[in-house]
């Protein structure tokens, strides 16, 4: 008894260590997109695009480091590179559907921006800035997380608990800087230079599509499940975005809101990464069933994830505000800022914990793997529910 006490201590703390630790970097990031905010502004349509392609990009990464997760309780993880390993197949697979979610998102926020009457660039620029964004962002990222994956399995340690924040944070610490400079490095192309960038990139796209239709096993079937689930979820990230360019100008004036925002959906994502995660992992190996109403231990996952939230949100509101402070930029002071993320933050977990185990329950259920579902649909609804609950409760508080 004492020993199971123990070991799920150990695991509730190496996951808030984790997320203590991603707190403060993806601050860096609310803290960057402050010092920016002009440039959300010269080029139109950026902020609409910004939530989805930072949430594709963790959930891409989420998906690979929760599958090598799995395989790692499963036994059947080994560090082989060859295609055909699990290992191998999940790198190229990721790869392959980073530049394929990354056309997609671009042409999405050119259409959502013109059907909502909002300024934006051409739809080359924008699918250019997409595709430099996520190719470059998710080599990075890819790399970061299978340096994780790789510590973890080398030195026991539960990827579950850890791939989460990691994934997160990276993602938006990697991703956000990339898409400003990429933006700024199309835009100042010259039309012509753009034209065939765009082509180029239209071409690799056509041929990775060929690659991975002659692979049915392995990496062709991870591919084509991911983008299945994938490209409708990426919807949701695009409605963020144009939920937080319809109050643009509210939050550019009070800048600590755009400087909570990346730790605010970054935070919550992690938190929901590793419930999705373990619900994931212990329907695997039979520890959990998906029964309606949930098991005992499920409603502990769920408990676990509100600690995390009371302890996360202040901490990420109280950087806000001292960052802002320290920035000169416009705040509603560090009570309000901490009440308004808490009440969000507590809102919007009340949703993820349901959602989580109907989708990890549900892909079970039919035969799939709950792996694929649970991070991307968690952080995509985080992204558009996160956006709207946010703003909702910045309208009625102040």
């Amino acid at each position: 008894m004492e020993q199971g006490l123990s070991s799920q201590s150990r695991l509730i703390l190496t996951g808030l260590g984790a997320l203590l630790a991603s707190a403060v970097a993806l601050s860096i990031a609310g803290i960057y997109l402050g010092s920016v905010r002009e440039v959300l502004g010269l080029i139109p349509g950026l902020m609409v695009l910004l939530p989805s392609i930072i949430n594709m990009r963790g959930s891409i990464a989420g998906v690979f480091a929760s599958r090598l997760s799995s395989s790692m309780h499963l036994g059947e993880f080994s560090i082989d590179f060859e295609e055909g390993t699990v290992l191998g197949d999940n790198i190229r697979a990721s790869l392959v559907v980073t530049i394929l979610i990354a056309f997609v998102l671009g042409i999405f926020a050119y259409v959502a921006s013109l059907l909502f009457g909002l300024p934006v660039v051409g739809v080359t620029d924008l699918v250019l800035i997409s595709v430099v964004c996520g190719v470059v962002s998710g080599l990075i990222v890819t790399g970061i997380t299978l340096v994780v994956a790789l510590v973890s399995y080398r030195y026991g340690l539960d990827l579950d608990m850890i791939a989460g924040p990691t994934v997160t944070t990276s993602g938006d610490i990697v991703t956000l800087p990339i898409l400003v400079l990429s933006a700024t490095f199309v835009m100042l192309l010259p039309p012509p230079a753009r034209l065939v960038l765009g082509a180029v990139a239209v071409a690799a796209a056509v041929a990775i599509i060929l690659y991975t239709r002659r692979r049915m096993e392995g990496m062709g079937a991870i591919v084509r499940e991911n983008l299945a689930l994938l490209i409708p979820l990426s919807t949701l990230g695009t409605l963020a975005g144009l939920t937080y360019s319809l109050n643009l100008d509210n939050l550019l004036g009070l800048a600590a809101f755009l400087i909570l925002i990346p730790p605010f959906m970054g935070g919550l994502g992690s938190i929901g990464g590793i419930l999705g995660s373990r619900l994931a992992t212990e329907m695997h190996t039979g520890e959990v069933n998906p029964s309606f109403p949930p098991e005992r231990g499920v409603v502990h996952h769920f408990i676990i994830s509100y600690l995390y939230t009371l302890i996360l949100l202040p901490l990420l509101a109280l950087i806000a505000h001292s960052a802002a402070v320290l920035m000169g930029l416009d705040s509603p002071g560090q009570g309000m800022l901490v009440i308004i993320s808490l009440v969000a933050g507590l809102a919007v977990m009340t949703l993820v914990n349901g959602v989580a185990y109907v989708t990890a329950s549900l892909s079970f259920r039919y035969g799939l793997d709950p792996d694929n579902f649970g991070i991307p649909v968690i952080t995509s609804l985080i992204d558009l529910i996160g956006a709207a609950t946010l703003v909702a409760v910045i309208d009625l508080l102040l």
